[in-house]
């Protein structure tokens, strides 16, 4: 075969969301959202009424997204380093080149690829931070294709969530539920 056959298309090129897809961060995100809110709050800012990402969002217009980033990426970085291996990590390597694009922060994913030795069969990797926006906006996912030197409607992105689908629909790639 010479690309990843799924759901009756050959692909140039797959592309994995990370975190519920190859791996599960061990992360516990309530705390984080708890922290994050700790940081903004101390910066005098109302959280009130905001999720994690609603934060993440705040802070960038408060000129405080490095604070809040540095928070979330101390806790997916340990998390990554008790992460577990998910079923789909052993569909690697495949014979097409292999791309994540996550919304976790780049150091985690590469903690987590690396402790379930999963770097060796990943060509190219964007972050949350690895670019100026995050899922669903297209680009990581968009930025990630061309790192693979692939065309997005010939690439499939495999994912755990409705974000990560909506990210495929907006990118134009094939979009697979892990």
């Amino acid at each position: 075969m010479t690309g990843y056959h799924a759901d009756g298309a050959d692909y140039e090129a797959v592309v994995f969301d990370l975190d519920g897809t190859l791996v599960d961060l061990d992360v516990d995100w309530a705390v984080v959202e708890r922290d994050v809110g700790t940081v903004l709050g101390d910066r005098g800012l109302a959280v009130d009424g905001h999720d994690l990402w609603g934060m993440l969002e705040l802070s960038d217009e408060a000129g405080h997204r490095d604070a809040v980033e540095a928070t979330i990426g101390e806790h997916e970085r340990r998390g990554a380093r008790r992460s577990d291996r998910l079923p789909a990590a052993d569909d690697l390597p495949l014979s097409v080149p292999v791309g994540v694009c996550s919304l976790n922060c780049e150091a985690a994913c590469r903690i987590a690829l690396d402790a379930h030795d999963l770097s060796r069969h990943v060509d190219a990797l964007v972050g949350r931070d690895s670019v100026a926006t995050e899922k669903p906006h297209p680009e990581p996912l968009l930025t990630t294709v061309t790192a693979l030197d692939a065309r997005p409607e010939r690439t499939l992105f495999v994912g755990d969530s409705e974000r990560d689908e909506l990210t495929a629909r907006r990118a134009g790639t094939g979009f697979r539920y892990v």
